[in-house]
């Protein structure tokens, strides 16, 4: 369980670029075998949102934001020996993961292509700024059984247009999802016009879409 204090001092500590003692905060909780869900959702997803609240409304610079992201990527790093330490059976399935073309902000896409690495899914993280074409080409050697498109910056929204057009009309079986903080400021209903796409809006709601199929 993360408390409130804990979440806070973490907090505190982030916003101040001190990465060592954040490091600490995660290792102490791996330790104490956290639930990765949990951590990811607790700690780094409600952070994020965080400083990216306080980024759009000019509480913090471009500077510190990057700053943040760069050091809760490195934290994910952490989490990997965790993540691969259970023996198991080959994967049954895959997921492709890609940011869309123009975005730069991966650390949303890789949380998710973790979070089914851990439910025993295959997962392929194909990270920042993906041009469609190499998109396209990944997904047919890969040949997923699901695609997810990932949008932090809500001005990016015609390239994941694109994106989704380009994966529908060229797999047209195979189903995709998207997520990002960019779909709170709208975009939906314009996604909706495509079929076999599917809104998930929080790694909660991912993990429950895992578990249920």
């Amino acid at each position: 369980m993360i408390t409130d204090e804990l979440y806070q001092s973490y907090f505190d500590l982030l916003i101040n670029g001190k990465k060592r003692e954040c490091a600490t905060i995660v290792q102490d909780l791996l330790d104490g075998d956290v639930d990765i869900q949990t951590l990811y959702t607790d700690l780094f997803q409600k952070s994020l949102y965080e400083v990216g609240r306080l980024w759009e409304f000019n509480k913090i610079s471009v500077a510190k934001e990057h700053l943040v992201t760069a050091i809760s990527e490195g934290l994910l790093n952490l989490v990997y020996p965790k993540l691969f330490e259970k023996e198991g059976t080959l994967a049954e399935k895959s997921v492709v993961i890609s940011c869309s073309s123009n975005e730069y902000h991966q650390i949303g896409g890789k949380m998710v292509a973790d979070i089914f690495e851990f439910n025993g899914w295959d997962s392929h993280f194909l990270g920042a700024d993906t041009p469609v074409d190499h998109m396209l080409e990944y997904i047919q050697d890969v040949k997923p059984d699901l695609v997810g498109l990932s949008l932090s910056v809500y001005f990016n929204m015609p390239s994941l247009k694109s994106g989704v057009e380009a994966v529908r009309s060229n797999f047209t079986n195979t189903d995709i999802f998207l997520g990002g903080q960019a779909f709170r400021w709208g975009g939906l209903d314009t996604i909706k016009q495509y079929r076999g796409i599917e809104y998930i809006p929080t790694l909660n709601e991912l993990e429950k879409a895992i578990k249920t199929g």
